[in-house]
């Protein structure tokens, strides 16, 4: 499916969008539901290729999972004690997180066991994975010659009787082994060099906190502790707003200056990509967060500018959240300098080269420094709204290589431009990923001009 987004005359105007449930708290959700004894219920799932992806993985090791669409309620009988093996392979998707939550939750069993997944999955490296498993006593390795990708098998159980040592860079795969360690007996302890992502880390210790199990995290980050065996208990659980999926309706006001509010916003603390309203504030956006509401209104007529000329913004913390950014940044007057960018590197894409390459093509002035990405930005208007002659973005045809972040970020783009200069992106349904008929919804609650074209 490709998608035409241009400027639309009904865009706005005070109209509302309620986003969906987070992906990141359903995965979580599902497997330590699939992990309990009794039945869960959870209500407002997202129900995206990644969340799919994982019922259909949780299914195989012993859990049962009942859909109610209809009242937004997923029903997961847990397999508990008898959570076992997969008959077959488990296949991931292109689920990052359903592969490096569920692999060492796998591994604190007895046998062999095989991972793969789709096309893009089999290009994320998993050497960090692979050492950890081994650190705890595990035998896993990739099945290509001389590869660092899936697919991998791996041969259990592992133990916590070695404290595991590894860098940090990528959360998922430490949240992975802090749900782990509820199966282990004792303390498992975890040391981080290099701690990134840590609002997720975060997100995992509040769902272990849900569940009754002892755990700490430093201040640093850097020393994880789980206590364990903990038997866990079914409990119905409720899915928060999805900050990553906030992202999108926030930019494409502030890019079609119109105002809109968002409803049913997440005020938990436990999703880093909320941080993105002070980061488009420190650019002069006019936004509102109502907590008592939870509402985000989207104020028109703000002037995006770099504070001071520069803004440094490091993506440690909340990096997918980084092509987002990245066509804001190219709407802001003066320059933003992406620092902490190797782990943006490592998801669906190389979202740094790719998000260079495309918005270089659309007439950004971007520039991938290998540690920094650099994107010398400018207003379509000056201060005054007088148009300002340097700004030089138009439309065109791109490709999403199948990235849901990198299409969604992108049709918010084309909402500046016309029908005539209008942004196409290629196979855009790859949106399904995270936020499920994106487009419809943009459509139907903002009145956006997202169009399926050939």
């Amino acid at each position: 499916m490709n998608i035409k987004a241009f400027k639309s005359q009904n865009f706005g105007k005070g109209k509302s969008i309620r986003v969906p449930g987070s992906k990141s708290h359903t995965i979580r959700a599902l497997i330590l539901a699939a992990m309990s004894e009794g039945t869960t219920k959870i209500f407002n799932p997202l129900k995206s290729a990644d969340a799919l992806s994982t019922a259909a993985a949780i299914k195989k090791i012993g859990a049962e999972v009942t859909f109610n669409d209809e009242q937004n309620v997923w029903i997961v009988k847990g397999a508990g004690k008898n959570l076992h093996l997969p008959d077959t392979e488990i296949d991931v998707g292109n689920s990052g997180s359903l592969m490096y939550f569920l692999t060492p939750v796998l591994a604190t069993l007895k046998g062999r066991c095989e991972v793969t997944g789709d096309e893009s999955i089999q290009k994320r490296p998993v050497d960090h994975l692979i050492d950890a498993l081994n650190q705890l006593g595990a035998d896993a390795f990739c099945k290509k010659e001389n590869s660092v990708t899936p697919p991998y098998e791996f041969t259990g159980p592992i133990s916590n009787e070695n404290i595991l040592f590894t860098e940090g860079k990528l959360s998922q795969y430490i949240s992975g082994f802090m749900m782990a360690a509820t199966r282990m007996t004792g303390l498992t302890q975890i040391q981080l060099t290099n701690p990134q992502e840590t609002p997720y880390l975060s997100m995992t210790k509040y769902w272990l906190d849900k569940y009754g199990v002892q755990s700490s995290i430093s201040d640093d980050y850097k020393s994880i502790c789980v206590a364990g065996p903990v038997e866990l208990k079914a409990e119905d659980v409720t899915i928060p707003s999805d900050w990553e999926a906030v992202a999108f309706p926030l930019i494409a006001a502030l890019i079609a200056n119109e105002q809109i509010v968002i409803t049913d916003i997440d005020d938990s603390g436990t999703q880093g990509d909320e941080k993105i309203v002070d980061l488009l504030k420190d650019y002069g956006a006019d936004i509102e967060w109502n907590k008592k509401e939870k509402t985000i209104t989207v104020n028109k007529n703000s002037f995006l500018s770099a504070p001071g000329g520069t803004k440094k913004i490091s993506m440690a913390e909340y990096p997918d959240a980084i092509c987002a950014l990245c066509v804001i940044a190219c709407f802001a007057e003066g320059k933003t300098v992406f620092t902490d960018i190797d782990i943006c590197r490592k998801k669906e894409t190389d979202r740094i080269k790719v998000m260079t390459e495309l918005l270089s093509f659309l007439g950004a002035d971007i520039k991938d420094n290998g540690d920094t990405l650099v994107i010398n930005g400018h207003s379509p208007v000056q201060k005054d709204r007088s148009k300002n002659e340097a700004f030089a973005l138009h439309g065109g045809a791109v490709d999403s290589y199948l990235d849901h972040r990198v299409a969604m970020s992108l049709a918010c783009m084309g909402l500046y431009f016309t029908e005539e200069n209008a942004i196409v992106i290629k196979d855009a349904e790859c949106c399904n990923v995270s936020f499920p008929h994106f487009f419809d919804v943009m459509n139907e609650s903002l009145g956006c001009e997202f169009r399926e074209t050939t």
